[in-house]
């Protein structure tokens, strides 16, 4: 029997999306993770077979089913990442000013200076003057001559790197396609399965989004996609981009090798601040706790940054090896929670969102003003509930991004739409209410909210909901007191 005393409330609004991998991958691992508060989890795609892949989809399904819990899926396409081949001895140490020459085939010479990467075509589009950027950016290249098979660098600044690791390639334009055949497979593979999110790495351009929506539909999938943010060309194309996409990703490693690592928190404020300008989901990933991979407690710094971005305005913070391969998960979720308890207080004292014209987004003005006004009314009456039922969860994904700090349930006949809204800052969405009829409804809640102790005498509930006579299904609040 499911536990659903914690379903209708949260002990906060940011959302926290987690990394399984070998560290997190069994379902008593996954229940542990979702009781700790994850909302969505993140498969990669890069690692890992089709078998495995599946077997982690089911445990994700059986853990939610077993805590009394929705919880979304993201598919993380692995997208157009260049790695190295394999190094001599797996690893090799760059130093300063030595030479290192890129050659093609997928096997070098037992020659220390010879390196191979997984792009075919890399000698073709490297010029005199380009940089390389190996192992997350410590080891840095300057392409010093390019002939027919091999393109001769100079460390620029040494270190060691290993075989698979990535290479960026800061300011040149590739000509690799955003989806590979193999993301291609993945992506079908994603719909049939009935994946909640799919994230397009490496996205440049908003026709990239278009055309992974395209193939998701085609496929009979309604997942939404997920544009993650971690090129120069995808800020220069960041409001077409924001536009097209679903939710953004703010993929900070790669970013913060394709761009001045000192821009990276700017870029970071300027892409959560359009994305909430257009009501877009925006989540900030990559070394938001990387401390706790092993430490069982963050750095201050690290603390400071899921304030931070929580004070921007995101909708969720992502953990990534902290629950993949760290050695305290659970430990990793609870202190993202903490954080986010001590931050969200403070969000309250910022200024209003201001209503917006939303019709070029596809939300109703009418919907917009109604959700608008029914999240003041809230906090006017000191409301314990506010309460929404929607369909594609467009009217779920409106009140959240109005950010107003009343517990909100979010309601639905859709299956689907209730596990996207575990992206949703601040929606609880709630399974098994009756949808259709808004007085229905609110006595479910009511008596709901009486069992599990969250609503009592006295109590009020705020509730959007329509009169059936408007072109939008949300046109009305209506504010029940509970006797």
């Amino acid at each position: 029997m499911t536990d659903t005393s914690s379903r209708p409330t949260r002990p906060s609004q940011t959302k926290i999306v987690a990394t399984l991998g070998p560290a997190s991958s069994e379902p008593s691992q996954i229940a542990d993770l979702l009781k700790a508060g994850v909302d969505v989890f993140r498969v990669n795609m890069a690692h890992g077979s089709r078998e495995q892949h599946e077997a982690c989809l089911a445990a994700i399904r059986g853990a939610s089913a077993e805590v009394g819990q929705q919880a979304a899926v993201l598919i993380d396409l692995a997208g157009p990442k260049i790695r190295l081949g394999e190094l001599p001895g797996g690893e090799i140490h760059c130093a300063a000013n030595a030479p290192v020459r890129f050659v093609r085939g997928e096997t070098a010479r037992d020659d220390p200076i010879e390196l191979t990467t997984t792009y075919e075509t890399l000698v073709d589009e490297l010029d005199v003057g380009d940089r390389i950027m190996l192992a997350d950016g410590t080891v840095s290249l300057a392409v010093e001559q390019v002939d027919t098979d091999s393109a001769l660098c100079r460390v620029t600044q040494s270190g060691p790197i290993r075989s698979r690791q990535g290479v960026n390639l800061p300011g040149v334009k590739l000509s690799t396609p955003a989806l590979s055949p193999v993301d291609r497979d993945n992506a079908i593979w994603a719909a049939g399965a009935d994946i909640d999110f799919v994230g397009l790495s490496f996205v440049r351009t908003a026709e990239e989004i278009r055309e992974l929506k395209t193939l998701l539909t085609s496929n009979g999938s309604q997942a939404q996609v997920i544009a993650k943010i971690e090129k120069p060309e995808a800020l220069e194309n960041l409001a077409e981009i924001v536009e097209a996409t679903d939710g953004i990703m703010v993929a900070r490693g790669d970013l913060g090798v394709e761009i001045d690592i000192a821009r990276v928190a700017v870029a970071q404020k300027e892409i959560v601040a359009m994305c909430n300008r257009h009501r877009k989901p925006v989540i900030i990933a990559t070394q938001m706790l990387d401390s706790m991979q092993h430490a069982r407690v963050p750095t201050r710094a690290e603390v400071t940054d899921v304030a931070n971005a929580i004070l921007d305005g995101a909708d969720a913070c992502m953990l990534s090896g902290e629950t993949a391969i760290g050695k305290h998960p659970r430990l990793a979720v609870e202190m993202m929670h903490r954080i986010a308890l001590a931050t969200e207080p403070l969000c309250r004292n910022q200024p209003e969102r201001p209503m917006v014209d939303l019709e070029a987004d596809g939300m109703n003005p009418i919907t917009e003003a109604t959700v608008h006004a029914a999240g003041r009314m809230a906090e006017a009456l000191h409301a314990d509930l506010l309460l929404v039922g929607s369909g594609t969860g467009k009217t779920a994904l409106a009140l959240s991004k109005n950010r107003h700090y009343v517990s909100t349930i979010g309601v639905s006949d859709s299956p689907a739409t209730l596990r996207r809204m575990c992206l949703y800052w601040g929606i609880i969405p709630l399974a098994d209410a009756p949808t259709g009829d808004n007085e229905a409804l609110l006595e479910y809640i009511d008596d709901f909210g009486r069992k599990t102790g969250h609503l009592g005498p006295g109590d009020r509930i705020v509730s959007i909901t329509g009169t059936g006579l408007s072109v939008t299904a949300h046109n009305a609040i209506v504010v029940h007191e509970l006797k």
